[in-house]
């Protein structure tokens, strides 16, 4: 069980996070959405200890996390993986090595300045990557490969460290329709068939509908919703996503696949016209 009470984080005279208090169980699958800048990011960095808790407490299995340091912290760091939006890889070496820094924090000094690892690692990794689909591509650069591989890729980094809990931090932002299906595909299967529990930052509230058991929106650094995807109504998506820059209201449907630019979701709003109807523009 991950549980945070009362978490908050203080930039300055900023609240980027603000008193969260949440329960994640065990083999949970978690989305969380929210405007940029709701403090998403901020949470699952902090729940990770690559930034600092300014209030409260964060505990796993009865673990106090949130003050730990030295060894203890790089163990939790080990037991608590990260995804990156930018796949966080090393361009110019390997894949396969990529995904063996998975297990720096379970080697010497010495074997990692040498890149010196076991051939069950390697063994291990390459049927890692395999079950993911990017197998072929283990002895090529990291830099030669397109995004949704990449992200395969980091995903594989992050299996390597055999977590207890994998954090993804928005990523399918950058990626095409495509390649983020694949990419939710492989997290939804590692949840469903080893149990770990998944907690990811999502762009388009679909995705959080279609992959997620339990969705948590977040607005100006608090918790507004927690909750199945279908208790996620109009009225809570609008209380999450608020209002636009010229007070309009912000459409359920701002989040809908067909609304993409590129991959991306289009800006979009709503508006009621002369008549009355609802209208969405994009941008």
């Amino acid at each position: 069980m991950l549980e945070l009470t009362e978490v908050t984080r203080r930039f300055g005279a900023n609240t980027a996070v603000d008193a969260v208090s949440l329960s994640i169980p065990e083999g949970q699958m978690v989305g969380i959405i929210g405007r940029s800048g709701a403090g998403k990011s901020t949470l699952l960095r902090m729940i990770n200890r690559l930034t600092g808790v300014s209030d409260g407490v964060i505990a796993h299995s009865g673990r106090v996390v949130s003050t730990l340091t030295g060894r203890e912290l790089r163990n939790w760091q080990r037991d608590c993986a990260m995804i990156f939006q930018q796949f966080n890889l090393v361009p110019r070496l390997d894949v396969v090595s990529n995904v063996l820094h998975g297990t720096l924090n379970m080697r010497s000094t010495f074997s990692t300045m040498f890149n010196l690892f076991p051939r069950e690692d390697i063994l291990r990794a390459i049927s890692i990557l395999e079950r993911l689909g990017v197998a072929e591509n283990a002895p090529k650069r990291a830099e030669a490969l397109s995004g949704g591989q990449q992200q395969r890729v980091a995903i594989a980094r992050a299996l390597m460290q055999s977590p207890k809990l994998i954090l993804a931090d928005e990523p399918i932002a950058s990626l095409d329709p495509l390649n983020a299906q694949i990419v939710m595909d492989a997290l939804r299967d590692i949840n469903r068939d080893e149990g770990i529990t998944v907690v990811t930052n999502l762009h388009t509230l679909d995705t959080a509908r279609n992959y997620c058991e339990r969705i948590i929106g977040m607005a100006q650094g608090k918790v507004v919703f927690d909750g199945k995807p279908d208790a996620l109504t109009t009225e809570a998506v609008r209380a999450i996503y608020g209002s636009g820059a010229d007070g309009e209201e912000i459409s359920e449907s701002m989040t809908s696949t067909s609304l993409r630019t590129q991959g991306r979701p289009a800006d979009v709003k709503a508006r009621t016209n002369a008549s009355g109807k609802l209208v969405l523009e994009t941008t």
